[in-house]
């Protein structure tokens, strides 16, 4: 079963996880985790991209980051 989006009211798939550290400041939104962890948020592609970190944090984006991209044709 796909989970939801964690933001209230919210019925659509999540496709992405948002993690944070205080320590460091630092946000960090991922692909999709194979697990549901309760100290990370999934997020819909809507609320993903409206996401803004607070004043002072650093996000990083670390989605498709090991993704393998092949051509559909071979040139020539």
């Amino acid at each position: 079963m796909r989970r939801r989006c964690s933001r209230a009211c919210c019925n659509e798939p999540a496709v992405m996880t948002l993690s944070y550290q205080y320590a460091t400041a630092t946000v960090w939104i991922d692909d999709l985790a194979e697990l549901n962890d309760p100290h990370a948020y999934d997020l819909c592609e809507r609320h993903g991209q409206r996401f803004a970190p607070p004043s002072g944090w650093r996000l990083e984006d670390r989605r498709n980051r090991f993704r393998v991209v092949l051509p559909s044709q071979l040139a020539g």
